[in-house]
């Protein structure tokens, strides 16, 4: 299905002529022909041939470790084929110039963001490709700029606000606007939508049929299948670094995608939800944070899974932080197993009582990326392998091998470093990393952002053994389907806020969103003038 902007969409700038001239150079716009990469032990690409017509958006699907991010670092020019030959707009790349590529127009969005935390976001927006007046920054040229491509986007964010500072969706838009504001013909988006909420994902999805308009041509990376076949012209799968198939996306269905990706996937039997909580671990009341959330109150039982559902910005993750002892300015009451304890006001007193929290940026929060699998494993807890003052090599071993089967983590890949392993496996790490310790409550923030249909199933797989061993898990995601299928109870929040509490079974998509719009539509109380 094609997606058009909407009517009234603001206008755009007039395309500089050198951009212009390129996109209607050729109907295609990428030609990869037998691509050739290899690694030491593993076969990234098998001669991969894959075309990207102008002005199209191209799915690109796979389970991680199928090969794409392997290919978009070619496109990129991150990465250098060992064979074969890369074309744009029919002008054959050298891969001596690594640099040739953007030149030429091509943009890479990864799913892990490359923004500067300390820079401004008017900064940010125009990394590399400052505008120059002589030797001079020119500060009023990229201010103009920034607020022209804002409202196009519909962006709402101050150019001097510092980075550090802005919601993750809001990141997410600035890299785009990075790319959009350097004309780039090309742009390859990896997984664009994973941290946003269904409002930022429709603000994208608007800006995406702006820039087909423009005939700008995207390659649309996502493990949400059903955004890329109602996006998306057309879709190819990739499978054990070869490129399975490639149709337009009408001859696809979500079935017929899982199938060509992964072969059969088995979901999981229906989880038997629970009434409410029996026996109560945790007991949460008038929880909050100036500024962030307030009077936030539940109970968590013995096993029990509790979905938190809301858009970004509602405070959920704020909410998560707070109970993990991150945020020194939360206030509330606490109970575990029916006796009252301080709020914990830091990291170390949140995991003494057995509290502990799988953040959603795994790489700057969750895992040491230059070490192995096997380190990050133990970094929880490594007094307990060892023997008196000295770490054991055979305990560490034997207790990485047993957490690495129970989350289906190949064992023969825990000498490999972190940072080299898919989505998937490093969401695997952090998880089993506090599954060494044996929390009594496990709280998972996005634990299946942007890793495929397969690992989700593993991770949750995991998440139901343990919580029928007794475990009590809270779990965010911004994949409402995903908090209605594996909650037990389900709490709804808004401009930080608890709206709704409901049994996992009596809960949908769409009471859930309904819930939210309708506090979303009233005007908010703490931004009222006096």
């Amino acid at each position: 299905m094609e997606v058009s902007a909407p009517a009234g969409a603001p206008a755009f700038h007039v395309e500089p002529q050198s951009v212009a001239t390129r996109r209607q150079a050729s109907s295609v716009a990428v030609r990869v022909r037998k691509v050739v990469k290899s690694y030491p032990g593993v076969h990234a690409l098998r001669g991969v041939d894959f075309e990207l017509e102008t002005g199209e958006v191209h799915g690109l699907v796979g389970a991680n470790g199928a090969g794409k991010s392997t290919l978009i670092r070619m496109l990129s020019g991150a990465s250098v084929p060992d064979s074969g030959s890369i074309e744009v707009q029919g002008t054959t790349m050298r891969f001596e110039d690594p640099r040739a590529l953007r030149r030429n127009g091509i943009a890479a969005i990864y799913q892990e963001l490359t923004i500067v935390p300390e820079m401004t976001a008017l900064s940010n927006a125009f990394l590399g490709a400052v505008p120059r007046r002589g030797v001079f920054t020119d500060r009023r040229k990229m201010t103009e700029r920034f607020e022209e491509l804002s409202e196009w986007m519909g962006f709402k964010v101050a150019p001097e606000a510092k980075a550090s500072t802005l919601s993750v969706a809001n990141l997410q838009m600035l890299e785009i606007m990075r790319a959009v504001q350097a004309d780039r013909d090309v742009l390859i988006m990896d997984e664009p939508t994973a941290p946003l909420g269904p409002f930022e994902r429709s603000r994208l999805y608007e800006l995406i049929a702006r820039l087909k308009q423009s005939r700008v041509s995207i390659i649309f990376i996502s493990h949400d299948l059903d955004e890329v076949l109602r996006l998306c012209d057309r879709v190819s799968v990739m499978r054990d670094g070869q490129l399975i198939d490639t149709r337009p996306s009408s001859r696809w269905n979500k079935d017929s995608l899982v199938q060509s990706m992964l072969g059969e996937v088995r979901t999981l039997p229906p989880r038997e939800t629970r009434p409410g909580p029996s026996s109560v671990f945790l007991r949460v009341e008038k929880l909050g944070l100036p500024g962030k959330v307030s009077d936030i109150s539940f109970e968590l039982g013995e096993g029990e899974v509790l979905g938190v559902a809301g858009l970004v910005g509602s405070g959920r993750t704020e909410m998560l932080r707070c109970l993990a002892g991150i945020e020194e300015n939360a206030v509330g009451t606490m109970a575990i197993a029916g006796a009252e304890c301080p709020w914990p006001r830091n990291v170390r007193e949140a995991i003494r009582r057995g509290i502990m929290l799988a953040p959603e940026d795994r790489k700057q929060q969750g895992l040491v990326l230059k070490r192995s699998a096997l380190s990050n494993l133990m970094l929880g807890d490594l007094g307990a392998a060892a023997n008196g003052p000295f770490l054991s090599s055979r305990k560490r071993l034997e207790a990485a091998i047993a957490l690495a089967r129970q989350l289906g983590f190949d064992t023969a890949r825990l000498d490999t470093m972190a940072l080299n392993l898919s989505g998937g496996n490093q969401q695997k790490l952090v998880l089993g990393k506090w599954l060494y310790c044996r929390p009594r409550v496990l709280l998972l923030d996005e634990p299946t952002r942007g890793i495929d249909l397969k690992a989700k199933r593993e991770i949750f797989q995991t998440i139901r053994h343990l919580s029928d061993q007794g475990m009590s898990v809270i779990l965010v995601s911004s994949d409402l389907e995903e908090v209605v299928e594996y909650s037990d109870r389900i709490l709804v929040m808004a401009r930080g806020r608890q709206i709704g509490l409901m049994q996992g079974h009596q809960g949908s998509v769409e009471s859930i969103l309904n819930m939210i719009f309708e506090v979303e539509g009233r005007p908010n109380p703490a931004q009222a003038q006096p």
